[in-house]
Formats: structure tokens, sequence, C-alpha cells
């Protein structure tokens, strides 16, 4: 991590993609809030300024107090409202719109002959979501970049390395987005394309031999992809001195508590399996509000790891396997709270332990990445994120272990079935959710009034945003019999085709 580009965050919901992009090119980036640059720290090699919600001649709007003295040492690159600010501080003129210029358009010209746009094909896609716009720039400044309605979609800073684009080209609809980004962050900023998985395994274990040397950590699995190959990387530094614990909650999938014992097993871990199905279960009694559900669910299992670690001796780490995009909506500039994170945050307090996050810089497609690369199995790899509350915020209404056996009958029907016809792999996540109705049904001669499940399957990157997943008639009709037929209690199936924004993936 000797070279790295940084991101100055003003609250875009696409911060985060610009990260992945760049890291997609195998060049190290950070994100930080737009006011926390880190000055003094050593590597950087350019930095960009992100989109915002804001407008830039908002009372409030965010500021970069030493943008300056950031212009005069490292390449720029403002994004959307980063272009705006850019262009804005140093004199120009940024106006409303009229109306919200979102969606597709084309660079109907641009500056072929400069660094930004080398090798962007003529008329190129871009994909533009703004309110204001720039209607005027510094009189250094120089346009290098329109589309049929936005006359100033990029520029350049006469005589230094300061660009700005009014689109966005972290976005999957820029089609030469990636090449833009790479013009910017290799060619103008000079990063070596270094940063991969075997380098970051390397780097990793040494620095957590070196940090842990003989000390013993302890480590809560949840079955998912990124505390699993947490895990893998503390047993290749530290290997015996590494205890896991793996609380079953009563909320997991069918057989799971099993099978996830089963493949870890296989990667020589020791791993400690709890069943606190009992204690939830009573805990959760009558409670429907989703966010009780998840603070319950949530001081559960610090309880039940707490105690089954003070069993151990001599522990002196506690390990997560928290990964990047944790900790940047952890320090969320907005203050927004969708949904309280599913962690085992309070615990050093409590244990006194000190931290170990080896996979703190990484987002979840780098997690798999790391994960292939240490030959993990693919079925650990390739597992859909499952919510750390289980099927608790699935289940829509109060739990008991009724609903839960229904809900992981029908859900086992969904997932075997996209493994059985290939589709497993396409789709990011899929589950089953418990309605709280029950409606009219035939089952042969009988009426009945029984529950109704909604599908869920949707496809993404990161999570940040999420499309439904078009799964083929034909399955979802097999699916839904199968059901229907086989899971007393349910005959009504129903498939969500609800987006991420503005819905959420789980439905609580």
């Amino acid at each position: 991590m000797s070279e790295k580009i940084i991101i100055l965050d003003f609250g875009s919901q696409t911060t985060q993609l610009i990260g992945r992009r760049i890291r997609e090119l195998n060049v190290y980036c950070e994100i930080v809030p737009y006011n926390k640059f880190p000055e003094n720290e050593p590597g950087i090699k350019g930095v960009i300024l992100s989109g915002s919600p804001f407008s830039v001649y908002d009372k409030d709007a965010f500021k970069v107090d030493n943008l300056q003295a950031i212009r005069d040492r490292y390449p720029v690159l403002g994004i959307c409202y980063g272009a705006q600010y850019i262009s804005y501080v140093s004199g120009g003129k940024v106006e409303s719109a009229g109306t919200r210029e979102y969606g597709r358009a084309n660079l109907g010209r641009f500056d072929s002959n400069d660094i930004l746009f080398k090798g962007v094909g003529s008329n190129s896609q871009v994909w533009m979501s703004h309110g204001d716009t720039i209607t005027a720039i510094p009189e250094d400044f120089e346009v290098i970049a329109s589309t049929e309605k936005v006359a100033i979609a990029a520029y350049r800073q006469k005589d230094h390395q300061l660009w700005g684009v009014q689109f966005h080209p972290e976005v999957f609809h820029t089609v030469d987005g990636t090449r833009i980004l790479k013009n910017f962050v290799v060619e103008a900023c000079g990063c070596s394309q270094s940063w991969t998985s075997e380098s970051f395994i390397d780097t990793t274990i040494a620095e957590l031999k070196a940090t842990l040397g003989n000390d013993k950590v302890v480590l809560g699995l949840s079955g998912g992809v990124d505390s699993s190959v947490c895990a893998t990387l503390l047993h290749r530094a530290i290997g015996k001195n590494l205890t896991c614990i793996f609380v079953d909650h009563g909320l997991l999938r069918k057989n799971e508590f099993n099978k996830v014992m089963d493949a870890y097993s296989t990667l020589g871990l020791n791993v400690i399996g709890v069943d606190a199905s009992k204690k939830f279960f009573a805990e959760l009694a009558g409670v429907t509000d989703p966010e009780k559900k998840r603070k319950i669910i949530g001081k559960g299992f610090i309880d039940v790891f707490d105690d089954e670690a003070q069993k151990l001796k001599d522990v002196k780490w506690l390990a997560q396997g928290t990964i990047y995009p944790d900790r940047i909506e952890s320090l969320s500039i907005t203050g927004m709270t969708i949904k309280s994170h599913h962690n085992v945050g309070g615990l050093p307090e409590k244990m006194n332990l000190k931290i170990c996050e080896p996979l703190k810089w990484l987002f979840k497609d780098e997690v798999r990445r790391v994960g292939r690369a240490l030959n993990m199995p693919e079925n650990l790899i390739n597992r859909h994120p499952f919510p750390g509350p289980g099927l608790a915020v699935r289940i829509l209404g109060d739990i008991t272990r009724e609903k839960v056996a229904i809900l992981q009958e029908a859900d086992d029907i969904f997932i075997q079935g996209l493994h059985d016809s290939g589709l497993y792999d396409k789709v990011w996540q899929a589950g089953v959710i418990l309605l709280p109705v029950q409606s009219v049904g035939v089952m042969g001669d009988e009426r009945t009034y029984e529950r109704a499940v909604a599908l869920r399957a949707v496809t993404s990157v990161d999570a940040m945003t999420a499309d439904w997943a078009h799964l083929p008639y034909e399955f979802l009709g097999k699916v839904s019999n199968d059901i229907i037929n086989k899971v007393k209690g349910v005959n009504r199936v129903t498939y969500d085709i609800s987006s991420k924004p503005p819905a959420t993936i789980e439905w609580e």
C-alpha cells in the first residue's frame, strides 16, 4: 500500500463505486470524508473529489479547506459535484439546470488529445445525474468535452494536472468510464497497478505475524465469505493460536449450521459451534419491530460470544471480518441510519481485547478474489450474502419456531432450485420472505387459508445498488409449485421485482 489514490467523499451514493473501479485497475485507494484529507500521509499519487446530493451554493454545502494545497501537490479529478465545486471556488459559475439531468448522454465533442480521453471512442456514452450544471469556467480553465445538452461536460485547468467531469465515469452506463479513470490514475498520477490479491495476502500475513506474534486470537464466524476469508488469513499467519466461535441462533437456513461446520473442518480451523437457539427464541418472543429484532439478536450474539470466549485462556485479540464498506458506512457524513449493522461491536471494551481486522481495506468482490487466491472452497467463496439476524428479518412480524420451520423449507426449495438450474452464481443474493398475511386457496376439493411468501433475488456487485433478477418464468413457476405442494402452511408465492434504490434488498 505504498502508493494510493485518495477519494474525498461528499456524500454521493456512488463514491464507493469510484473506489471499486479504481481497485479493479489494481490501484489502491482510500475513501475519506471531504474534510479529512490525510495531509502528511506518504504515497498519495492523486486525489478524486466525488459527487454529492448537495448544491455547491447551498449555505451548508461541503467545502474542502485545503483544496488549493491539494491542487498544488497532486493531480486532481472532480466528478459531478466535485467538478462543480472546483470550478465554483475557482471563479466559475454553477447554476440550477432547471430540470434534473439524469440518464444517458453522448460526448458529441471531446479533446481526444487530452490525457483524460486517451483511447475513448467517438460519441462515447456517459451517465449524467445532476440538478446543477456548470455554466461558466474560470479564465485559466478550458472545456474539453460537451454533450448535446451539457456544454461543459468536462474541463481541465491549463498548465495543471486538474480535470473535472460533469458525468459519472464510475457507473456501468458510462461506456468508457473505466478507461477515463485509468487514464487519470495510471497516466496522470503514475500509479503502477501493483495492488493484487496475491500482494495483499503476502503483505497482510506478514503484518499479522509481526503484530500478533504468539498472542491468542478469537474470531466470531458467521458462515459468510468475509469472516471465512478473515479466519483463513489468520490461520495462515498464527495457526493454532486462532480460535473461532460459530453461534447458531436458530435462524439460519435449513441444515446450515452442520453444513458450515463441515466446510470449516476442511480448512483445518479450530471452530467451537454453539447452539443458542433456545435463548434467541425466548428473547424474540412477541417482538415485531425490525430494529428491535436486530438489536436483540446483536446483543444475544455478544452475550453468547462473551460466554464462550471467557472459557478460553490468555486471549488478547478479537478478530472481525469487517470490510471496507462497513467502515465507510459507519463514518457516513450524512448521518442517516437505514438499519443497524449486525456485528460484535461492544465486545472489546467489555472483554478488554484489542481489535484485529485483516479485511478492513477490502470491498466484497476483493474479499472473494482473496479467497480464491487462498484456494478456499468455492462453496464458501460464492455463498450469497446472508443477514446477520438471519431469517428473523425475513419473517415479517413476530418470530416463532413454526414460522422459522416453514420459511426454512420454502427457502431451501428456492435456493436448491437456483443451484439445480445453474442460476445460483448469476444472482447476487436470494431468499424467501414470510409475509404477515394469509390468503384463500384451493387444494383438491378443500379451500385453504394459509400463508403467503415472496421470493427475492437480486443482481448486484457490491449491494450498494441492486436490480431484481430476471429469472425465467418457467423456473419461477416450478419453484412456486414446489413450495406450495411441499411446504405445509403456504398456499401463495409472489416474486419481488423491486430494485435498490428505492427498495432495499432485505425487507426488514
